[in-house]
């Protein structure tokens, strides 16, 4: 029971410090080409968002693949673990609370990353032996 436990927090872990790793690797990108070139924020403002999902749902699919179970839950679990840290972000460092827009998202978040999970269970840990 312990074990496995330790193997839950593990698989959460690994997948919210990969959906932090894209986005900070994508925000890094955009930030440049923001910076170097004429676009607009507002014209890339679908992509963005299409690569923030894709970046949840990679981080379900990590720590779908890590926990070899029950991929629902520990994806689910991803997800909201990551929309808590923005949530405490958005909180404790600008005093305010999720727009009813932002909760829409972050509700969409979870069950990307719940997606992710189920994927990744069943795609990255082979076959069952009983």
């Amino acid at each position: 029971m312990r074990i496995e436990a330790k193997k839950f927090g593990i698989s959460i872990l690994s997948g919210v410090i990969a959906i932090l790793l894209l986005g900070v690797m994508t925000s890094m990108i955009f930030s440049l080409i923001l910076q170097f070139t004429d676009t607009q924020e507002k014209s890339i403002n679908l992509l963005i968002t299409i690569i923030s999902f894709f970046s949840v749902f990679a981080g379900g699919f990590v720590c779908g693949g890590k926990g070899k179970q029950k991929g629902w839950l520990i994806g689910g679990t991803t997800g909201l673990v990551y929309s808590l840290l923005i949530f405490l972000y958005q909180y404790l460092g600008h005093s305010t609370v999720f727009t009813f827009e932002q909760l829409i998202y972050h509700i969409c978040y979870i069950l990307t990353a719940m997606m992710g999970g189920v994927l990744g269970v069943n795609i990255l840990s082979g076959p069952v032996h009983n």
